[in-house]
């Protein structure tokens, strides 16, 4: 196991630079800097020949992304165009999108797996062919919408949220916008938990255990939802790095100022120090995840051994 781990380790190196390198590619070509930064009044030469010579936007393209990669190993992702610190940003952003996407995890959890479990058994009932059109329909409404509804029903009409979450984002305020946000990734769970129960549930070990007159309840948890569940822990376990990601209309609908709030700041502003410092984290939050996820396959399925 310690070698497999420090192998993978190593393996994330080169895919770390590579992701980086083409983010800090691809955002040093969206635009001018400095032409956002000056807003719609355009700059004068010297005072643009300043700027680009005070963020080092004069150098080539390449000696700035080595430059930025050496700063980051050191702790500095940089300065915003305002002249705050981009680490200043990530110390609000993260800390709130973390708790976003923990409330979005445990709703694919538990109304997920549940739904899909209970699915997968009944296969081909009423309530099986219920939950298959009810996640349809989650997947073809897009998040916008579902946001957008959510936020004008209970939090307009009805009162029973307030329809902006505070700045100081408690958890009781991101239930309503962690269900949005797990919306899609929760049907999809569903979906797959039901065909993965369904599949193992006519497998020879579960015969063998029903045979054996162990409990249902029993068999469900112990043999067929732990070898059920390792498609959909691969599934989670990409998503966690999606959801933080992908939380900017999420977060602009319910003005939750977290890490999707930061990168859309950062592109309308064209302020690359910020989109690319929020970015190669969270690149580091992927592989750290996907990570996670080969090591558990080792504690749902004892069979699966590393070298």
């Amino acid at each position: 196991m310690g070698r497999y781990v420090i192998r993978r380790l190593l393996q994330m190196i080169p895919v770390f630079f590579g992701a980086t390198l083409l983010i800090f590619l691809m955002v040093n070509v969206m635009g001018d800097p400095i032409a956002g930064l000056c807003g719609e009044r355009q700059c004068d030469p010297a005072t643009a020949a300043q700027l680009r010579k005070e963020f080092g936007l004069d150098k080539p393209v390449w000696q700035q992304y080595l430059t930025y990669m050496g700063n980051v190993f050191t702790g500095d992702f940089g300065t915003a165009f305002n002249g705050q610190k981009v680490t200043e940003l990530m110390a609000d952003a993260f800390p709130v999108t973390i708790r976003l996407t923990l409330v979005a995890i445990v709703f694919e959890i538990i109304i997920g797996i549940t739904l899909g479990v209970i699915t997968g058994l009944k296969r081909g009932r009423p309530v099986d062919t219920s939950v298959l059109a009810l996640t349809l329909v989650v997947i073809a409404i897009p998040t916008f919408v579902t946001g957008l509804l959510l936020q004008l029903l209970l939090g307009v009409e009805w009162g029973v949220i307030k329809p902006a979450v505070s700045p100081e984002a408690p958890l009781n305020e991101l239930i309503i916008p962690g269900l949005v946000l797990a919306s899609v990734s929760l049907a999809y769970v569903t979906r797959l938990t039901r065909t993965s129960i369904a599949e193992n549930a006519r497998s020879d070990y579960v015969r063998t255990a029903k045979a054996k007159g162990l409990p249902r309840i029993r068999v469900i948890t112990r043999h067929l939802l732990r070898n059920s569940l390792i498609p959909v822990v691969t599934f989670i376990g990409a998503d966690i790095g999606a959801l933080m990601g992908g939380a900017i209309v999420t977060e602009r609908i319910f003005n939750i100022h977290g890490v999707g709030y930061q990168l859309y700041q950062g592109i309308v502003r064209q302020n690359t120090q910020t989109v690319v410092g929020f970015v190669t984290v969270l690149v580091l939050v992927f592989l750290l995840a996907n990570l996670l996820v080969d090591l558990l396959y080792a504690v749902l399925d004892p069979r699966i051994r590393y070298a």
